[in-house]
Order: structure tokens, then C-alpha cells, then sequence
């Protein structure tokens, strides 16, 4: 018998088994038991899809036009694809990215799954999943229709060029369909169905919501991850696996901040002295191939990969190799010339300055441009202060200083949009700085709600990273070692500036578009949650990222609101949120609990609450 769980009514009729994260626009599930398994017959636009090779003997055809895509992430981690893309270039189509979206869909089903005993009353598991004794309904088939044609702005798209909305179907008599506008709508389809199936205690994969129907699209069409490369490098498998946990969430953007001045771990071929001399230790870089590859892995999953190279701040590395243009490294006290050391800008009347990053740019970003739209210029914590050190400058005035500001930002947009990408900016170059850049270019903001009412009423277009909320490295203790002493006293016990922790909960709560008007709120794209890597490395991004960033994640795709314009509350996201995270444990991501099983095992979220 069908019941609608319309998503306003969550919480009271369908407990946490029959959940699906992010919440789809619509979902109706029924109570009918289908079982599934590697007989599945999967085809897309009519054509049959191998999505699972049968041995070593007998593996998926490689099409002629496409790479293999049917083996699963590993394969985009072997040097020699990493070749090949670099020397080929990027070939996409829409057959590629369906084929490995199933292939991954399948394997997540089939091998990565997971028995759900923690979502079940205490020792109740083996009594209340499907009998296997009972004659058995499969899934027989999975049809796939794309019902658009992807272009080339499909694999490298601007805010609002994709169509990620997806319809889904499951019936009792074991038939699937999906379809979509897109590709990418695609894989979001796919990645809902895999939500739709759990592991027996006894072996085999089943699901007890048929029949199914859900359609679905985002809210919002930047939905990212900032990931910080340049305090602490991150290997390849690290960056990958985050890649894949932002595919399963529906997050599509991730913000690579290259560069800082800690480091410079980015190879530039035509100034390889730049990672000779800043990377902190040889082979902790990221070659062409290496950038790539990373592309190319995010595309495949639906994700656009954005490099930054902050600028003209947050550059003092540069000292290392070239200090002819950087003012300011090594200076004492630091803190009055930088928000954290090393310091270190760049020197904004220098003549060299623009050779050196003409050089820099005609470098680095035709290598990414076949693979983006944008290009993030940086352009936060500017310290006017530092540039009385600036032999060129010689003065923190900011009547001085500004129109260099200008100069540098209009030169350096150029070199951008030259490269065929949209410049993006923190959001101090127009706001604190009074520096005027142009329409296109979207302008990242961090300092709050009232930062981005400014900037949306000015008319720019914007994402949010409000730290008060989605700065996912706060709250975590102080960086800095403090003398004993006065300093001491007066930092005990040692929190952080945008302390407190950042809980799910508190991301949760966070509305882009609060307090906006119809139009600002247009130019509000979307959001990125920031992991600011100062203590975060790949032994514990895990567990910062997730399964906060999928708070953030549902905000982004589903909405703060549900269809009647009632707050999606903790009571609905905590049984299908923890739900999630034992799927993204299941399939090697080390996400950290929600609350403890007592609470998952209580069938309903208000067994622990206030």
C-alpha cells in the first residue's frame, strides 16, 4: 500500500529506514520488499550498459570514444590515467559519465553496503527484515533516459548551466527508471537509488520501500567544499575520496585554495622554483598530471574542481624563490602584518609584479580552463600595514593603496577572463577595500549575514561561507603555542577566534538566504563549507568534513525550508542523517556519528531530545 512521505510529515510516519539524504522535492515509498543483485539489466537511452566485468576474461567493452569508466574509483588513481588525460585532454560525454555512475551506483549496492542493525529496536534486527524463505521479487532492470543533450558547458558549467533535476521510479514488479535532463542529473538519480537498499544480516541486498517515486532538483546551484591544500598537503587518495563523499551528498564544487604563505606545493613548469623552494618537502606537490587527474575525477562524479591562488595576500612563500616581490616576509611581530604567520604580500608597485604573474597565469591556466569556469583570485586579509615595509609602496595610507589595489585586481581579472574563466574574489575586495570588479565576477563571502545583504544589494553575485556558522575547522583549541605568563592568563584555555565547534546541527540551522529580499537572494548562488587546514591533515579531514558537510549539503540541495515554508527541523534530518553516515562508513569515508545507537535504535528522533 502506498504512503506519501511528504517530507513536512517525516518525522511522524517513516522512521529512519526509510530515509534518503538530501531530502528529495517529493518522495512517495510503499512497504513491498524487492530484492537486487549482479543480474541487473541497466541500459540508458535504450543501449545496454556493462556495468560489472564478469571476470578478468570477460570485462566491459571499451567504447572507442571513451575511456573505461566501469572499474571504479581506483582506476583514476594509476599513473598511467593520469597520463593519459594529460596528454589526450579532457574527453567527456554523456555515455562516460553514466557508465561510471552506475558502476560506482552498483558497487555501492552490491559490495559497499551495509546491515542496518543500528536502525533497528535492540535486538530486534533479525526479526524484522525480510524473510528469505519467501519467494523473492528482484530488480530486475534499471532504464536510464537522458532527456537532454549535454554540452560542453554540461562538464565545465557556471552557476545555473546544468540541469540536475532527476525523476526516479522503483515498482513492485522489480522495474527502475530513472531520467533526467543531464548527465549529472543522472548520477544524482543514482546516488538517491543506492540510499533505497541495505545488506541482509544473511548476504543478500534488499529494499522494503517499494514502489518509489521521487523527483528532485537543487535549490541552489553552487553546493561546495573549500578544501585547504597549502597548510597541510593533502595526497591524491585523500582529495579523490573527498571528491567521491561530495558526489553522494549532491555537493558539485570544490574549492581547491592552492597556495598560501606556508606554502606553495603547486607545480608551475614555467617557474618550477616556485614548489622547488616552497613545497614543504620534495614530492608533497601536485604536477599538471596530478591537477589533471583531480579534474577529471570530479567531472566524471558531477563535481567542478576551482583552484585559488590567493592573491595579492596569504603570498609570502613566494619570498622563497622570488623575494625581489614580496614585502614583508619574516617581519616581527607578525602579527602586526599578517592574520597569521609567515607574512608576506605582494609588492603592488613593483614593475616585475606583472611579468612574474603574466608568466604565472599564461602557465597555469590554460591547463585548468578545459576543465573549469572559474578561477578564484583570492584577495582576503590584506594588511595595508604591511606595505610601510613595501619599498615600492612605502605607506598604509589607504588613498595610496587602494587605486594599486585596483590596478592589480583589473590586470589580474583580465588574465582571467583571457583564459576563457570567471574570476571569483573574497568578498574584502569589494567590501573592505572599495576595489570595483565586474559583473561577472562572484564574489565569495565569509564575515556573515549582514556582509552578504551588502553585497547582494550592491548587485554582486555571491556564495556564502559564513563562518558562524559553516567554517568547519572553528571551535577546535588554538593553533598557536602561547608563552607562559601573562599571555598565558590571558588566553586560557586556548580557543580558537571563531570558536564555538561548528556542530551539524549548527550548520543545519543556516539559511543563505535569510533576511533577503526576492532579489538579493537571486544572486545568492549557493555556499561552500570551509575546512581551513591550520590543524586538519588526511588523518582527521574525515572526520571534520563529514557528516557536517552534509547538513550544509541538504541545506544546498533541499532547502533551509520544506514546500510549505516550514523549517526542516533536527527531528527530521538526525534518524536520516545518521542513517547517511553508516552508508558513507560502509563505503570508506570515516564520517563521525551523529548521536550514540541508543538514539538511532529509538525508531524516531524524539527518543533523544529535549
Amino acid at each position: 500500500m502506498l504512503s506519501k512521505a511528504v517530507l513536512t510529515l517525516v518525522l511522524a510516519t517513516v522512521t529512519s529506514v526509510r530515509a534518503v539524504w538530501p531530502i528529495p522535492a517529493t518522495i512517495e515509498t510503499g512497504d513491498k520488499t524487492l530484492w537486487i543483485g549482479e543480474a541487473l539489466s541497466v541500459t540508458y537511452n535504450g543501449d545496454k550498459v556493462c556495468w560489472r566485468p564478469t571476470s578478468n576474461n570477460h570485462p566491459c567493452p571499451l567504447d572507442d570514444d571513451t575511456m573505461d569508466t566501469n572499474v571504479g574509483s581506483l582506476f583514476w588513481q594509476l599513473p598511467w590515467i593520469r597520463n593519459y588525460v594529460a596528454v589526450g585532454g579532457p574527453k567527456f560525454s554523456s555515455k562516460e559519465i553514466v557508465k561510471g555512475g552506475v558502476s560506482r551506483a552498483m558497487e555501492a549496492i552490491l559490495d559497499d553496503n551495509f546491515v542496518p542493525w543500528k536502525l533497528y529496536p535492540r535486538l530486534e534486527l533479525e526479526s524484522t527484515e525480510p524473510s528469505l524463505r519467501k519467494p523473492k521479487t528482484y530488480v530486475s532492470c534499471l532504464d536510464i533516459t537522458q532527456t537532454g543533450k549535454d554540452t560542453a558547458k554540461t562538464f565545465k558549467p557556471l552557476a545555473g548551466d546544468v540541469d540536475e533535476s532527476y525523476n526516479l521510479t522503483l515498482g513492485t514488479d522489480g522495474k527502475a527508471a530513472i531520467s533526467a535532463v543531464s548527465s549529472i542529473g543522472v548520477l544524482r538519480g543514482l546516488e538517491t537509488f543506492t540510499q533505497l537498499f541495505f545488506q541482509h544480516s544473511q548476504g543478500p541486498i534488499y529494499t522494503t520501500k517499494a514502489p518509489v517515486k521521487i523527483t528532485d532538483a537543487p535549490q541552489y546551484d553552487h553546493r561546495g567544499v573549500l578544501m585547504d591544500v597549502s597548510r597541510n598537503y593533502l595526497p591524491l587518495d585523500t582529495i579523490y575520496r573527498t571528491i567521491d563523499a561530495m558526489s553522494w551528498n549532491k555537493l558539485n564544487r570544490l574549492h581547491i585554495h592552492a597556495t598560501d604563505s606556508q606554502s606553495w606545493p603547486l607545480e608551475i613548469p614555467a617557474l618550477p622554483e616556485l614548489h622547488q623552494k616552497g613545497a614543504y618537502a620534495k614530492g608533497k606537490t601536485y604536477s599538471p598530471k596530478d591537477i589533471a587527474a583531480i579534474h577529471t575525477y570530479a567531472i566524471q562524479r558531477g563535481v567542478e574542481a576551482i583552484v585559488e591562488i590567493d592573491t595579492p595576500g596569504h603570498f609570502g612563500i613566494v619570498a622563497l624563490s622570488h623575494p625581489e616581490l614580496i614585502t614583508g616576509w619574516g617581519a616581527t611581530p607578525w602579527s602586526s602584518y599578517c592574520a597569521e604567520p609567515p607574512c608576506g604580500q605582494i609588492q603592488l608597485n613593483n614593475p616585475k609584479t606583472d611579468a612574474f604573474f603574466d608568466k604565472l597565469m599564461d602557465d597555469l591556466l590554460p591547463r585548468l580552463s578545459p576543465y573549469s569556469a572559474y578561477f578564484h583570485t583570492g584577495g582576503d586579509e590584506v594588511n595595508f600595514n604591511e606595505y610601510t615595509l613595501d619599498p615600492t609602496v612605502g605607506t598604509n595610507d589607504s588613498a595610496v593603496i587602494v587605486p594599486l589595489l585596483q590596478k592589480f585586481i583589473d590586470k589580474h581579472h583580465a588574465r582571467v577572463r583571457k583564459a576563457g574563466l570567471v574570476p571569483m574574489v573574497w568578498e574584502e575586495i569589494p567590501a573592505s577595500y572599495n576595489v570595483t570588479i565586474g559583473e561577472d565576477v562572484v564574489v565569495q563571502s565569509w564575515l556573515g549575514d549582514e556582509a552578504i545583504k551588502s553585497l547582494t544589494g550592491q548587485g554582486h553575485k555571491v556564495i556564502t561561507s559564513n563562518y558562524n556558522y559553516w567554517y568547519l575547522d572553528c571551535g577546535r583549541g588554538q593553533w598557536l603555542n602561547i608563552p607562559e605568563g601573562e599571555a598565558l592568563e590571558a588566553n586560557w584555555p586556548f580557543n580558537d577566534w571563531c570558536g564555538p565547534t561548528k556542530s551539524w546541527r549548527l550548520v543545519y540551522s543556516y539559511d543563505p538566504r535569510a533576511g533577503l529580499t526576492d532579489d538579493e537572494a537571486a544572486l545568492v548562488l549557493g555556499g561552500e563549507v570551509g575546512a581551513w587546514a591550520e590543524t586538519i591533515d588526511e588523518v582527521n579531514l574525515d572526520s571534520i568534513l563529514w557528516p557536517r558537510s552534509s547538513a550544509a549539503g541538504e541545506v544546498l540541495w533541499s532547502g533551509r525550508t520544506d514546500s510549505a515554508g516550514e523549517n526542516r527541523t533536527q527531528f527530521d534530518a538526525a534518524p536520516r542523517l545518521a542513517e547517511f553516515r553508516e552508508r558513507m562508513l560502509a563505503r570508506g569515508v570515516r564520517a563521525d556519528p551523529v548521536y550514540m545507537t541508543f538514539c538511532t535504535q529509538g525508531g524516531n528522533a524524539t527518543t533523544c531530545s529535549l
